[in-house]
């Protein structure tokens, strides 16, 4: 058991596992490594390697690049939200100072520039399979670096001009002259779905591209006819924006002798950019070297290719020098890519004593533009139940175009959403039938027994104790003292509120990937990796894995990341698959190093390798005192046998589901109705934890991304002219750490049975509740008033409105 600890940012407990490990007679010999494995580093809090070259100015982020004759780039962009090109006159730009290259939409076709093949429908053995409504492939409509027909939202980039300095560039960007022809706009999602709505492509013209339905439909109308209690509700959860620390930034390069290019550029997978560009631009893999070092922030907005990471290529091959560019603010806060945006009606059938019997789900998400990713849509179609046991639900998942900004996975893609549905509903269920909120989830409840739970949409949930982590998550809230708080908060002029609720999410992303592990003749292990962090302690928690396999101190493994010319493989970092794929393949791979180990110490002690034992990064032929230690037999074997390196490829579809439960007690001030935390308590069934510390961190960080979107965050748009309103931080509302309470946080293993390290997922678990929890805590603290909902985010206006009208704030 990892004994509790400390921090002044929260209290933070590590329970000990709760289930057996997997079955070992189904795993090979050298597998059986993991399950002997001492685990002296995993579970420990063991302080980030990377901070000290972060904090100390050395980190490597994609703006602080620059190449010899580099250039600079800057984008010009759509005004209209909706808009067709009819005439580019680049000829006062190009002869503007400094201006060296003007580039448009006519130059990528003429050049057979491709588009960006983001293969947006999720394709793992156990995704939910998104359709068009006749059942085929939906059309996700072409993302060219530039378009030659029409601009589909403001700020989509339909010019690239390249000049000596960044400030000649903005220059010339500003004398790019285009006829436009505005055409008619949708920007709100539901009014993109209905029958009268502009089209957004002429291929689809509903703009519905998707219309899936999963789910018992004869069993789920049948539960409903036979229920005692219908109750249905609406929302919408609306689209917000990474607000990365480091605006997106690429730096483009071609060598005419080599005829290869070079990108920097941040992302959360250098392979999956290298695949994707060299398509673009129509080229080998081989070809493209992609250099994604540091990354400052991402949360799932940098996962997918940018535009501008493929016109700085491909300008530079144009002129011959590097190409740079850099976003400001305003860009970042229009042409990242945005989260969230869907629109779910929900209804669920109650038995006359709370037994939850069927539900219905009409889940439509809004995808902007175009298609870059429909993983939002996908991963909450699997976890419209929730953690509850409803015999039958059906669900229609749909997904349409609209004139903004592309929607991508953001932290805990589709799961906060879905989750903020069936946990209000749940809500509203009891208090408009009298239930009491904390029994009728109680009742309804998965059961560890049911263990592993296919749900009523087909996904099979592989462990967790559901109850334990309610009651504890009470327990470490104070739940039961809170009568006692309401009554001083009042004496206060405050309105004291809280909320609860629980949450399943889920872990699947790309299948493969890949490790490879040497022992160097420095007394070091290298590990090469494909899962690029940005942010996650990665160099970290990577090492204190393979640590524990070859037994060695955690400071002699360093992890390599970030460079495709020595990354080959490797799936990125998403959908908190970090640590369960790349730390399963490590251990694989550090089985298969040791297997080798054992064969070069058998020939060199004159043995077989079945005699040779390994303990303590030691090699010891049994029954004697002859021992080598690894790194001598790396450097000892070297000239007979080459180096002591292995690498392991391995594919994992099976998903896992990380769960837990939350707890927010908000204060409202009954004059201007400003909202204030007061505490914040999470439990959160992460699977076996790697580093407490940093699973901790993120869950702090991803507690506070929920409350943010509940709070402030709202990429407004004006409904009367298609223009967004959040271009600045004076326009976009962040939470800050004076906003934030000292959070109480505890982390429950319940292993999975999934994969060898029995892990879950510890980065989106603070997200994924904190939605339902804020408005759960807003609306009871408002419940004097008669308010039954609110909606996100819950601005002291927004809720100002509410006590004033006693119903839904819109």
């Amino acid at each position: 058991m990892n004994r509790p600890f400390k921090t002044a940012a929260s209290e933070m407990i590590v329970h000990p596992l709760k289930q057996p490990k997997p079955d070992s007679a189904k795993l090979s010999p050298e597998m059986k490594l993991v399950q002997e494995a001492l685990f002296k580093h995993v579970g420990k809090p063991i302080p980030r390697k990377e901070d000290g070259r972060l904090i100390t100015g050395k980190g490597r982020f994609s703006d602080d690049f620059s190449l010899p004759g580099q250039t600079y780039a800057a984008i010009v962009r759509s005004p209209y939200p909706h808009a067709r090109i009819l005439g580019i006159d680049k000829t006062e730009a190009l002869a503007s100072e400094g201006v060296l290259l003007v580039l448009t939409g006519e130059d990528i076709l003429a050049d057979d520039i491709k588009p960006i093949p983001h293969n947006p429908i999720p394709s793992t053995n156990f995704d939910m399979k998104l359709r068009a409504k006749d059942g085929s492939a939906a059309f996700t409509g072409p993302h060219y670096l530039l378009p030659a027909d029409k601009a589909r939202f403001v700020g989509e980039a339909v010019a690239i001009v390249v000049a000596e300095t960044a400030a000649q560039a903005a220059d010339g960007a500003e004398k790019v002259l285009i006829d436009w022809e505005e055409l008619p706009y949708v920007t709100d999602t539901a009014k993109a779905a209905e029958p009268a709505a502009p089209t957004i492509w002429d291929e689809v013209p509903d703009n519905v591209f998707i219309d899936t339905t999963f789910g018992d439909i004869e069993g789920t109308n049948a539960a409903f006819a036979e229920a005692d209690h219908v109750v249905k509700a609406e929302f919408h959860i609306h689209r917000v924006t990474g607000v990365t620390m480091e605006p997106r930034s690429s730096l483009g390069s071609y060598d005419p002798e080599t005829k290869r290019y070079t990108l920097y550029a941040g992302s959360g997978g250098a392979v999956r950019q290298k695949n994707e560009l060299s398509k673009v631009l129509g080229i080998e893999p081989k070809d493209l070297r992609v250099l994604s070092f540091d990354v400052g922030g991402n949360f799932g907005t940098r996962n997918r290719v940018y535009v501008e990471f493929g016109l700085v290529l491909w300008a530079s091959a144009r002129i011959g020098r590097p190409v740079k560019y850099t976003a400001t603010r305003s860009e970042s806060f229009l042409t990242d890519y945005q989260g969230r945006d869907l629109v779910t009606k929900v209804e669920l059938a109650i038995r006359k004593d709370g037994k939850f019997l069927a539900m219905r789900a009409d889940n439509l998400s809004n995808v902007g533009g175009r298609a870059v990713s429909l993983s939002p849509l996908s991963k909450g179609s699997g976890l419209i139940t929730g953690s509850y046991d409803i015999p039958y639900a059906t669900l229609r998942a749909r997904a349409v175009f609209s004139n903004t900004m592309c929607t991508q996975a953001y932290r805990s893609s589709g799961r906060p959403e879905v989750t903020f549905a069936i946990e209000r509903l749940v809500e509203l269920a009891a208090d408009q039938l009298g239930f009491d909120k904390l029994e009728l989830r109680r009742k309804n409840l998965i059961p560890p027994s049911a263990m592993p739970y296919t749900n009523a949409v087909g996904s099979v949930y592989d462990s967790g104790e559901y109850e334990k982590n309610m009651d504890r998550a009470l327990e470490l809230s104070d739940w039961a003292s809170f009568d006692a708080r309401k009554v001083e908060a009042a004496r206060r002029g405050k309105l004291l509120g809280r909320g609860f609720a629980n949450y399943v999410e889920s872990s699947i992303g790309t299948p493969k990937e890949r490790a490879e592990i040497e022992i160097k003749d420095d007394g070091t292990i290298e590990v090469i990796i494909g899962t690029q962090p940005s942010g996650q302690g990665h160099e970290t928690s990577f090492a204190q894995v393979v640590a524990d396999m070859i037994q060695v101190p955690v400071e002699k493994v360093w992890i390599v990341l970030g460079d495709t010319d020595i990354v080959s493989v490797g799936g990125g970092s998403h959908s908190g698959r970090s640590m369960r794929h790349a730390g399963t393949v490590m251990a694989m791979a550090s089985a298969d190093l040791l297997a080798e180990g054992r064969k070069r110490a058998a020939d060199l002690l004159g043995s077989t390798p079945d005699w040779i034992d390994f303990e303590g990064g030691v090699f010891k032929l049994r029954n004697s005192n002859q021992t080598i230690d690894i790194f001598d037999l790396g450097r000892r074997t070297r000239a007979s046998h080459g180096k002591l390196r292995v690498v392991k490829d391995n594919e994992m579809h099976t998903p896992v589901f990380p769960n837990g439960a939350a707890v927010c007690e908000v204060e409202i001030d009954r004059d201007t109705g400003h909202v204030q935390i007061v505490r914040y308590t999470t439990i959160d069934d992460v699977g076996r934890c790697i580093n407490p510390l940093i699973v901790h961190g993120q869950t702090h960080g991803g507690i506070a991304q929920g409350v943010g979107q509940a709070m402030w965050e709202l990429c407004a748009i004006d409904p009367n002219s298609g223009q967004p309103l959040a271009g600045s931080f004076m326009d976009y509302g962040l939470p800050r750490s004076d906003t934030m309470p000292s959070f109480k946080c505890e982390i429950a293993e319940v292993i999975s049975p999934t994969n060898p390290l029995g892990i879950k997922a510890g980065g989106e678990g603070g997200t994924t509740p904190a939605l339902a929890t804020v408005v759960n805590a807003v609306v009871d603290a408002l419940s004097e008033f008669g308010v039954k909902d609110i909606q996100m985010p819950v601005t002291p206006a927004n809720v100002w409105r509410a006590m004033n009208s006693g119903r839904k704030a819109s």
